[in-house]
């Protein structure tokens, strides 16, 4: 996600940054299609909606079990920003924050719809939280299995069709 958008970002004279934080176990199992959706979803929209400045991607540890892990995925922008008329239907089917965003940049306004929906199948939270001119923070957290490595290699491998034995 982050090679992917720090080219976009780079061309709009923007920093795109990665910022992951102490703790992190270094294999997990989960949605990787899911997860990879909703990092595209808003990472897409932080770098769309951001003029100056730039956009960061933030992973933190919000709890910790044996065997579970709940993380924060963060993305912080320094974009337009949003007033509390907009955020509140900011998660419903077709809605964007005005009329002219969809001229300006474009959207069908199911991006976050699509992400809340997603996070929610993971049984996790999302929330944004921003101000007009300053920019917005999207957050969702979800829990994740915490794996060895040769079991995160034998799931991404299961998820592989291209790995898959051929039917006898």
């Amino acid at each position: 996600v982050v090679d992917l958008f720090q080219g976009q970002a780079e061309a709009k004279h923007l920093r795109f940054t990665l910022d992951k934080g102490e703790g992190i176990p270094p294999f997990v199992l989960g949605d990787e299609l899911r997860l990879s959706q909703v990092l595209l979803n808003l990472c897409s929209n932080a770098v769309k909606f951001t003029e100056h400045g730039g956009v960061t991607l933030r992973i933190n540890v919000l709890d910790e079990s044996p065997d579970v892990v709940w993380l924060r995925f963060s993305v912080i922008d320094s974009g337009v920003g949003m007033t509390e008329e907009q955020l509140a239907g900011l998660f419903q089917p077709f809605a964007q924050a005005d009329t002219s965003t969809t001229r300006k940049y474009g959207g069908t306004g199911l991006g976050l719809v699509i992400s809340k929906l997603l996070v929610e199948m993971m049984q996790g939270e999302i929330s944004v939280k921003s101000f007009p001119n300053s920019g917005s923070t999207f957050q969702f957290s979800i829990p994740l299995e915490k794996a060895s490595e040769v079991e995160a290699g034998a799931e991404s491998e299961s998820a592989d069709p291209q790995n898959e034995a051929e039917p006898q």
